[in-house]
This record gives C-alpha cells, sequence and structure tokens, in this order.
C-alpha cells in the first residue's frame, strides 16, 4: 500500500467512521480520492490532519470528517446533478462526483477553478465540471440542481441559490454568526423550502454570505 493510500485509509478509520459517517459511498470515495491533490504543496503534510484548512485568502478546505458529515446529510442520488459552491481546489466536488451523475464545482475566480480542473483531471474524475463566479450567484445556466453544497460558513442562504434547486432539491451548509454553529439541511418541495438543524458545526464564513444587518440609525 502506498503512503497516501495508507494515510487514505487512516483518515476514513480513524476521523471519518467515528464521525457517524454510515453511507459506505463516502467513505469509499474518501479512500479512492487522493485528498494531497488539491491543497497547495506548502499544506500538503497537513491534507489528511482533522481540520479545516485556510488554502488562500477567503478560502478553506473543510476538515474530511465534516466535509463526510455534510455531504451525508444531502443524500446524494446516483442520478443527481450537483452544485458545490466554494469547495476551494475541489476536493469536495471530487468525491460527490462518486455519488452522482453530475457536479457542477464553482471557484471565485478563473485561477482557483483552472487549479481544481487540473486536480480533478490529475485524480481521473471527468464528472465535474469547473467554472468561476460570483458564489453567491450560484450557476444558473446549468440549473436546476438536486443537490447544492456549500464549502462553508454562511449566516444566509442567498435566494439566487436557493432557487436553483429543483424540486425534491437539498441544499446542505454550515449556518455561522450565532453562539453555536450548525450544518443544515434545506429541503424543496414545490414553492415551499423547509430548513432542518443537523449537527454543531462551525467553518470559516464565505465573502458575500453575511446576513443583511440593520443600518444604525443616530
Amino acid at each position: 500500500m502506498s503512503d497516501t493510500a495508507l494515510q487514505r485509509k487512516n483518515m476514513v478509520e480513524s476521523q471519518v467512521r467515528p464521525s457517524d459517517v454510515t453511507d459506505r459511498r463516502i467513505t469509499a470515495a474518501m479512500m479512492k480520492i487522493s485528498r494531497d491533490r488539491f491543497v497547495p504543496s506548502h499544506l500538503a503534510s497537513f491534507a489528511y490532519s482533522d481540520e479545516t484548512l485556510t488554502i488562500a485568502a477567503n478560502q478553506a478546505m473543510l476538515a474530511p470528517r465534516l466535509l463526510a458529515k455534510l455531504m451525508q446529510l444531502a443524500e446524494a442520488e446516483a442520478g443527481d446533478k450537483a452544485l458545490v459552491v466554494g469547495g476551494s481546489c475541489g476536493y469536495a466536488a471530487a468525491i460527490l462526483a462518486q455519488l452522482v451523475a453530475k457536479v457542477v464545482a464553482l471557484l471565485p475566480d478563473g485561477e482557483t477553478a483552472s487549479a481544481a480542473a487540473e486536480a480533478l483531471s490529475a485524480v481521473g474524475v471527468d464528472n465535474v465540471e469547473t467554472t468561476a463566479g460570483a458564489l453567491t450567484a450560484g450557476c444558473p445556466s446549468k440549473a436546476s440542481y438536486d443537490v447544492i453544497l456549500i464549502e462553508g460558513g454562511v449566516e444566509t442562504v442567498p435566494d439566487a441559490l436557493r432557487n436553483q434547486l429543483g424540486d425534491g432539491g437539498r441544499l446542505v451548509a454550515i449556518g455561522v454568526g450565532g453562539d453555536v454553529g450548525h450544518a443544515f439541511l434545506l429541503h424543496k418541495r414545490g414553492k415551499l423550502i423547509a430548513r432542518r438543524d443537523a449537527f454543531q458545526a462551525s467553518a470559516p464564513l464565505l465573502p458575500g454570505f453575511e446576513a443583511v444587518r440593520p443600518a444604525f440609525v443616530f
């Protein structure tokens, strides 16, 4: 077994499985995909650590167990089309691509999108399309989506993203801004969207996903 294969195995067995991740598709995907391919070289030694990594300014890679739990919450199915918002270097998209038919990975700029595309190609993932743009706008040209995964903390989910969910679609993210953060699920049925908080979690707040606060009046 190669060093990276052993690291992947240890990551799954010591971090992911003990965190109530029971979806074997997710653990199999994490066993298969080399996480170190998706981080800058100076972070390679931390690729399999149980921590959220700061990849660049305002870009973070969720800890493996947290990403796995968030992905399990989405209940992705084989025929689904998914949108990953943020996702730093494409790792979340690579894992989700093992569970669904098609993934659109929305990155904040062209350079990041190109780096993600190269990493995805390097690990043999060919059902992810990378694109760049405002994360809060989603990717309406490819909508609608069965699953939207926001990799990062949010205080609010923009209407643009809610509107890109198809009927029966699920959006998962990590709500922050209060005393205790929670991973949550938005489930769309017809014109209604229901929210369910799932488990305590924290993540860096993604720019643009701040709640609108009333202006101070003297």
